[in-house]
């Protein structure tokens, strides 16, 4: 769809959010949706974003769907993320707010062609030796494969349990996904 290139060719998201917590710059939805609408209205482009909450191995996740149309052709693009009904400090209709706009961020990431390699969501937030070998590739672990390895995780009662998980059950992709990783942070904090 040409339109839809134009629209990848002209769009500038720029990062206006910033973390005070990790002293970052980052863009969320609204920022994508912003900078879109008038390309979008240029090119007569329609685009609209659903969710749908799923399950996989008693793991809760949204699936968001982005569909643009011209009214002749249609793309759709999907993201997940999931959705932790214990999230301090949330009740349980933000956190699945909070999952439904990560994923619809990642949907118009992919459908738009928006890098966010560089911000701080893809990263692994854990202090940095002086001297760092160059970046690999994201290893080739699909959406579900990232989610079971998760539901893996969360499964453990204690640290101990966490680092045989980690060490004994998961793949080396698996423990390479930046997901699993921060699943991983996470609850390493909450089970110390």
């Amino acid at each position: 769809m040409k339109k839809l290139i134009k629209v990848q060719e002209h769009l500038k998201a720029p990062k206006s959010q910033f973390n005070s917590f990790g002293k970052y710059k980052y863009r969320n939805q609204e920022d994508i949706l912003e900078a879109l609408k008038p390309l979008l209205a240029e090119q007569e482009l329609l685009l609209t974003l659903t969710d749908e909450v799923k399950e996989i191995c008693n793991v809760m996740y949204v699936e968001a769907t982005a569909t643009i149309t011209d009214g002749k052709e249609s793309i759709i693009v999907k993201a997940q993320a999931g959705i932790n009904i214990n999230k301090k400090g949330m009740d349980i209709a933000q956190t699945f707010g909070s999952s439904s706009s990560y994923a619809r961020k990642y949907a118009l990431n992919a459908m738009f062609l928006i890098d966010d390699t560089k911000d701080a969501d893809n990263q692994d937030n854990t202090v940095a030796q002086p001297t760092q070998a160059p970046k690999q590739q994201q290893p080739q672990v699909s959406d579900e494969q990232a989610i079971e390895a998760i539901a893996k995780l969360n499964k453990a009662l204690n640290v101990d349990e966490l680092v045989t998980v980690w060490k004994e059950i998961l793949t080396r992709e698996e423990r390479l996904h930046v997901d699993v990783i921060a699943e991983k942070n996470k609850l390493k904090t909450k089970l110390s």
